[in-house]
């Protein structure tokens, strides 16, 4: 999946591009703006680096449209919208804790105070600390783009065990 980012000027939404391995074409208006990485940015880069496969963006590429999605080209599979709602209640749990994850990792790449508690994610805190790495890198490349740039993801799923 290709996910493209368009930094935008301050104090505005940014525009993203979701281009599933089907061929669907997605735009979203997502948030953050100005020289911070955008929220969907952050779930791609630490969902990518910790290997979360059932998280935001590996339930996009297994069908779910969030409600920030707007079909732009392709043709959806039959049922999508059923299997997207499917799909979202199914892995609710597992999206809660995606979004956790990212907090916690974003909260690492500033610096921030993180609780004892907050940091029982499971994962190794060396992968952790990697994962803020590249947070930190690829907001200081995000920062640097100029208004109407792009920065692109290429997002490969994780294969999930049977």
């Amino acid at each position: 999946m290709r996910l493209t980012f368009t930094r935008m000027a301050d104090r505005r939404p940014v525009e993203s591009t979701v281009e599933r391995d089907d061929g669907v074409v997605f735009a979203i208006r997502g948030a953050g703006g100005g020289a911070d990485l955008p929220h969907d940015l952050v779930h791609a880069l630490v969902e990518a680096e910790l290997g979360i496969s059932d998280g935001i963006w590996g339930c996009v590429a297994d069908g779910v449209v969030w409600n920030s999605m707007r079909h732009v080209s392709g043709r959806q599979p039959p049922h999508a919208a059923e299997r997207s709602a499917r799909l979202k209640k199914e892995r609710a749990a597992a999206i809660q804790r995606a979004e956790g994850v990212a907090d916690l990792v974003s909260r690492l790449a500033r610096g921030a105070e993180v609780l004892p508690g907050e940091a029982a994610s499971g994962l190794p805190a060396a992968r952790l600390e990697a994962a803020a790495g590249a947070l930190r890198a690829a907001g200081a490349r995000w920062a640097a783009l100029r208004p109407g740039a792009t920065e692109t993801v290429v997002w490969t799923p994780v294969r999930r065990r049977r």
